[in-house]
């Protein structure tokens, strides 16, 4: 691995290295890449669409916006930071992505994660599912009953919704309830076990915020804020966010 700094950036400096900088830790200075290419050996995206985070930065830092921007590695990346963490330098290389992300055209990013997004806008559950406040609680209320009389056990163990003053507010995967209830039980046992004093909402439920992966400032703020109004509405001191 190479010891000297290489500084990037040639004649056509990338509008996105300029956007990002500003974001930079102390010390995480773009100019001090040194290509050792840590962040591309823990990425789980490595190799897709052959890309992977070192070649990603290379390519901002000489300027080849028209290729960073129309490559689909970038819905591919997790956004998990892991590059992050084992840069030496500290860039902040899902922030460049998360911007490249945000200059595709909203109706030309994936559709999946797009429509995501717009179903979990439709009502204050924020399920990426459309699960409405009533089909919720309901599919809580009837695998509880059923888990409670299959396993005796287990029969005093509570899923209580909209309970005032709980201290944890659970959040839950939008899609467990409409096609894998029976995975919602293992997280209730749990707290069941630790006697912890829990609630869900019938507003504000679902974890996941897809219009994040979107890179939607407005909308991923807006179902942050549905959430949050949810559990100070409660009195909850401690939001647990399963995803």
């Amino acid at each position: 691995m190479s010891e000297t700094a290489v500084k990037i950036g040639g004649n056509k400096q990338s509008l996105f290295i300029n956007e990002v900088k500003a974001l930079l830790p102390d010390g995480g200075n773009l100019n001090l890449c040194l290509t050792c290419g840590a962040c591309s050996s823990g990425c789980p995206a490595t190799g897709l669409e052959g890309m992977d985070p070192r070649k990603f930065l290379r390519m901002a830092a000489m300027g080849l916006d028209d290729e960073i921007t129309s490559t689909p590695w970038v819905w591919m990346c997790s956004m998990c930071t892991r590059c992050v963490y084992v840069c030496p330098m500290k860039i902040n290389i899902p922030q460049l992505v998360f911007y490249t992300r945000q200059s595709w055209p909203r109706e030309e990013r994936p559709k999946g994660i797009l429509g995501s997004c717009d179903m979990a806008l439709r009502n204050d559950t924020c399920s990426a599912m459309g699960t409405t406040e009533e089909d919720f609680q309901f599919v809580v209320e009837d695998v509880l009953e059923e888990y409670r009389e299959a396993q005796p056990e287990f029969t005093a163990m509570q899923a209580p919704v909209n309970k005032k003053g709980a201290h944890y507010f659970l959040n839950q995967n939008s899609r467990e309830p409409v096609t894998e209830p029976d995975e919602m039980v293992p997280l209730w046992k749990i707290m069941h076990q630790g006697g912890a004093d829990w609630t869900y909402g019938t507003k504000g439920w679902a974890a996941e915020n897809y219009c994040m992966f979107l890179a939607d400032d407005e909308k991923w703020e807006h179902i942050v804020r549905t959430k949050v109004k949810a559990v100070e509405d409660l009195g909850c001191n401690v939001w647990l966010n399963t995803e």
